[in-house]
């Protein structure tokens, strides 16, 4: 149970740094 926890936690940390990266090319557009 706690290794699958560990593995998810990765994969959010991935995704929150998609959206930021998402975010500043917005800001580079405009």
């Amino acid at each position: 149970m706690g290794s699958v926890i560990k593995k998810r936690r990765k994969k959010m940390r991935k995704h929150k740094k998609r959206k930021l990266l998402r975010r500043a090319r917005h800001k580079r557009k405009k």
